[in-house]
């Protein structure tokens, strides 16, 4: 695990700031707080972790669109990746308890966790999810177990400070989004503030800061998207 100093959070706004209004999106207000304070650190989850978090939330999108429970809890068996799944995800996968449409809105999320692998080129705010996502990902259909699925990948993960940098301006977009819908103001291109919060939990997730404010490292579903 590679830990290094977080860039500059005042220049790190700054270009975020430039950005939402280069979208074309209001730019958050002055007291807008900042993510990290100058001399934190920061790191990502462990790569087998995030490999992990991407592996059970394609299983929940097969679940979504039709994979029998049966089915999918075979192949967490022999993916060795229960203690991956968090309770809701449990819930949703042998039962089908909890909210449909919530689940199918992580395929923004698991894509953006595709980025920080490096597997994605880029999180465009504008665009959607890369049409070619499914084929880096576990082929659960034919069988192909997780470690099958990591034995065939080329991963290149990012670099903390740019992962940094990205977490920052999703959550000025987060806010930018959000207001922009509540005013009927037009957004960039095809996605909306659902996918953009999406990306953002992923980013909150896996971008792991550390300093004298910071909290460990939370679980999935305690990710605070609050603010």
């Amino acid at each position: 695990m590679t830990v290094v100093p977080a860039p500059d959070p005042a220049a790190v706004r700054e270009a975020s700031l430039d950005e939402v209004g280069r979208l074309g999106l209001p730019v958050p207000p002055a007291r807008f707080p900042l993510v990290w304070e100058p001399e934190d650190e920061v790191t990502l989850r462990p790569t087998g972790e995030v490999e992990a978090r991407i592996a059970v939330l394609h299983l929940i999108q097969a679940r979504c669109f039709g994979m029998p429970a049966d089915a999918a809890m075979s192949w967490l068996l022999g993916s060795r990746l229960v203690d991956s799944v968090t309770p809701p995800e449990w819930d949703f996968i042998t039962v089908g308890k909890g909210d449909h449409r919530s689940f199918v809105l992580h395929h923004d999320a698991l894509f953006a966790l595709t980025w920080v692998l490096g597997l994605t080129k880029q999180l465009d705010p504008s665009l959607p999810v890369d049409e070619d996502l499914v084929t880096k990902l576990p082929n659960i259909a034919a069988g192909e177990t997780f470690d099958q699925w990591r034995s065939r990948l080329l991963v290149a993960p990012q670099h903390p400070a740019d992962a940094a940098a990205l977490l920052d301006l999703h959550y000025c977009l987060d806010w930018a989004f959000l207001e922009s819908e509540r005013d009927g103001r037009p957004l960039p291109g095809v996605i909306d503030s659902h996918a953009i919060g999406q990306r953002r939990w992923a980013l909150e997730w896996a971008v792991v800061l550390l300093g004298p404010y910071h909290d460990p490292a939370s679980g999935w579903e305690e990710v605070d998207l609050s603010t």
